[in-house]
């Protein structure tokens, strides 16, 4: 999908397009705050103009994405069977501009080609127990980090949020860094700490089988801390060196793949705050959890513009895969209807109880192959109504005849949630501008196989020309 480079924009272009980017939420904010679950209940259909409406109606899902989305098929030529109304094309047209590009700039073939499950770019011992999303992740943050921690002079790395330490444990047994890894999950730690055991087992059993290939020397596994890091305070384990020099002083990198919600947050206050913190790369997720106020916004540039609101459910939307659901569109398959018959289910659930709104449903399996009435029966058990109470089937049917209607709008409301991404991230890149630090982003993994790609880097000091560094792909 195309978008904006940051990298490419100034202070002024960055405050500016903060300032677009309000007024486009703004005026998009009744399909950015809809949930699409009350399609019917709320009559989202007709909340769109009516020339919206003629162009919308009748596309089959592969046509929503190439025309609507932009994402067509290889080789394909967007064909529109009408004329779409100037409103809708400029809706399109800001989405793409305004948006931050979630290309990014490295072209390399598909580490993935050879084995779906195996990243070639990946040793074996580093693939063992890790998921090829996450092998892709941990590669090219790991990769970035190094590059940044060599850039910058950094001495130890402070991995915060590290889960079963799969980031850290490439950054130290495979990159040779020094990492302190910081989890407030007590299993997910001593998970890690297992793997790290197992994970140096194998590579001394390699090296001893070929010592020419495995590097030899010490190695270093992570340190492994337990701690909650709270959003609002200094955490000092955070900021303690594992190795003490009465020479120099301690250089600091702080890294987060994915730090939920305000732990992004307080990643950006630590490196504000600490002189010991020289330098940042974080990748941040679930923006709905951010707290308000506190987590967004941070900027008084953005704090500033009105509009800058962002409530609940637009930063929920904001967290959505476009290019997924664009693929999904492309293979017009039947769990695109899941939506609809949700849509149809809320339905029944008002007139059964108007105070029960948007219950959450469990997942109930195999939705493609349920007729519609089967669908509501077991979700009216699943919210703790009767699963047999009198149906009408004929109104059912005719929510699901509209089932193209529902997938067309919500991948409107899914062309405009990099918008709000972007305002969240923008907000961040001016809030350490203002503190005085340089800041960027890049996307740093492919959008296919990790949606949230973008990585925040900041640093104590202009790196210059050195900074295009960060953005290659190693060999």
């Amino acid at each position: 999908m195309p978008g904006v480079s940051a990298r490419r924009l100034s202070h002024e272009e960055r405050r500016q397009l903060a300032v677009n980017l309000t007024r486009v939420v703004t005026l998009y904010r009744s399909i950015l705050d809809a949930y699409i679950i009350e399609f019917f209940t709320d009559n989202l259909w007709g909340t769109l103009p009516c020339s919206w409406q003629e162009a919308l109606d009748g596309l089959n899902p592969p046509q929503l994405a190439t025309l609507l989305l932009g994402m067509p098929r290889e080789g394909e030529v967007a064909r529109y069977r009408s004329v779409w109304p100037l409103t809708l094309l400029a809706l399109k047209s800001t989405a793409y501009a305004l948006a931050f590009t979630r290309t990014p700039g490295f072209q390399t073939p598909s580490e993935f080609l050879e084995n779906p499950s195996q990243s070639s770019r990946l040793t074996a011992p580093f693939r063992k127990h890790v998921r090829p999303k996450k092998q892709h992740e941990i590669r090219r943050l790991g990769e970035l980090v190094k590059k940044l921690s060599d850039l910058t002079g950094c001495t130890q790395v402070v991995d915060v949020g590290s889960g079963q330490g799969h980031l850290s444990r490439f950054m130290s047994l495979g990159l040779g860094l020094m990492v302190k890894s910081i989890e407030g999950d007590q299993r997910l730690v001593e998970r890690a700490q297992r793997l790290d055991q197992e994970l140096l087992q194998t590579l001394e059993k390699e090296e001893k089988r070929n010592p020419k290939v495995v590097q030899t020397g010490p190695r270093h596994p992570p340190h492994h801390v337990v701690r909650w890091v709270d959003p609002t305070t200094l955490c000092e384990e955070l900021l303690l060196p594992l190795e003490t020099s009465p020479q120099s002083r301690a250089r600091l990198l702080l890294t987060g793949l994915h730090a939920c919600g305000d732990l992004s947050v307080a990643l950006l206050r630590h490196f504000c705050c600490c002189p010991e913190v020289v330098a940042l790369a974080s990748v941040g997720c679930c923006y709905m959890k951010l707290s308000d106020p506190g987590g967004y916004p941070l900027s008084q540039w953005v704090a500033g513009l009105p509009g800058y609101e962002l409530p609940y459910r637009l930063r929920e939307g904001a967290c959505h895969a476009l290019e997924e659901y664009a693929e999904r569109l492309q293979k017009a398959g039947p769990s695109l209807r899941t939506h609809c018959y949700r849509a149809a289910l809320e339905t029944v659930i008002r007139c059964a109880q108007p105070e029960l709104r948007r219950p959450g449903v469990q997942g109930i399996p195999r939705v493609h192959e349920l007729k519609i009435e089967e669908y509501v029966q077991r979700g009216l058990q699943r919210v703790g109504l009767d699963p047999h109470l009198p149906l009408n089937v004929a109104a059912l049917r005719a929510h699901q005849a509209q089932e193209n209607r529902v997938v067309a709008f919500f991948s409107l409301a899914l062309l405009l949630a990099p918008l709000v991404e972007t305002l969240i991230l923008l907000d961040r890149l001016l809030y350490l501008q203002e503190q005085g630090f340089h800041a960027e982003l890049l996307p740093i993994f492919s959008p296919e196989l990790s949606p949230r790609n973008l990585v925040l880097v900041a640093t104590k000091g202009p790196l210059g020309e050195a900074f295009s560094l960060l953005e290659t792909e190693d060999n």
